[in-house]
């Protein structure tokens, strides 16, 4: 089975996109499937939400690689950058602060938007089935090549009218890249989350998306406390409430994902 390599992303932060990638992560990996979060977001959400320390792994990951192929040694360092979560056949390269440095590094040196892509085969070529991205709100070099380096994007969209737009913009911004940079890729998904049908905004946002995408639109995830508690005390929705709702919606969203080709 290839790798499949998703980006969860949106160009407006607070959506439920780091609650969404440790969460589908952990149904994937319980589902048994070998999963790698890796986190290229400089706030390192992913790890904390984990349970686990938030580190420079990514920021060594990418600059690492401005010299060239990694070979001996240097390859094996590159490995070990992958951490266990605790959590049987789910991994990951921890993001922190030092993410945004290797960002304007990227810029500066003005690596190719493939630069990612590339470096991602490192961990690609050793038996995952699926590698999922978490990326900050803000376009920039490290957001835009992990974008590039996705055969599929789900797009997190909070019921309301800035993560609309959010959304708008990222779309913009995928058919830009198929257009100009030849992405291969595809927008696998729309998850609505913080869902809440009793509020005309989400009853209005539900409408507009799914009349803009259709089948796109993924089982929408409800607004939970229970995910926030979840996120504070490090452990995935799987682990706290496996039979609630909100562990039944991220269940349905990761039977679509199973069945992407």
């Amino acid at each position: 089975m290839t790798t499949k390599i998703i980006c969860l992303a949106n160009h407006k932060g607070g959506v439920g996109k780091t609650t969404s990638v440790i969460n589908l992560g952990h149904g994937l990996a319980r589902r048994g499937k070998e999963v790698l979060i890796v986190d290229f977001d400089p706030q390192g959400q992913c790890a904390t939400f984990l349970g686990i320390n938030p580190g420079p792994d990514i920021f060594f990951v990418l600059t690492s690689r401005l010299a060239g192929e990694p070979k001996g040694p240097d390859l094996v360092t590159l490995k070990q950058r992958v951490r266990s979560t605790g959590r049987n056949k789910l991994w990951i390269i921890p993001g922190g602060t030092e993410t945004a440095m290797a960002q304007t590094t990227l810029a500066a040196l003005g690596k190719p938007v493939s630069y990612i892509a590339d470096v991602i085969k490192t961990y690609a070529s050793n038996g995952l089935d699926y590698i999922l991205f978490d990326t900050s709100p803000s376009l920039g070099g490290v957001q835009e090549r992990a974008l590039w380096a996705s055969k599929y994007v789900i797009a997190p969209v909070q019921t309301d009218y800035a993560a609309a737009q959010g959304l708008k913009q990222l779309v913009n911004t995928l058919t830009a890249m198929r257009q100009e940079k030849e992405w291969g890729g595809t927008l696998a998904g729309v998850l609505p989350t913080f869902y809440d049908e009793q509020t005309r905004e989400t009853r209005s946002i539900i409408a507009e998306v799914k009349q803009t995408f259709g089948g796109l639109m993924l089982p929408p995830i409800h607004r939970a406390t229970i995910l926030r508690e979840c996120a504070a005390e490090g452990i995935t929705i799987f682990e706290k409430d496996p039979d609630g709702r909100a562990a039944q919606e991220y269940e349905s969203v990761v039977d679509v994902i199973l069945k992407l080709a």
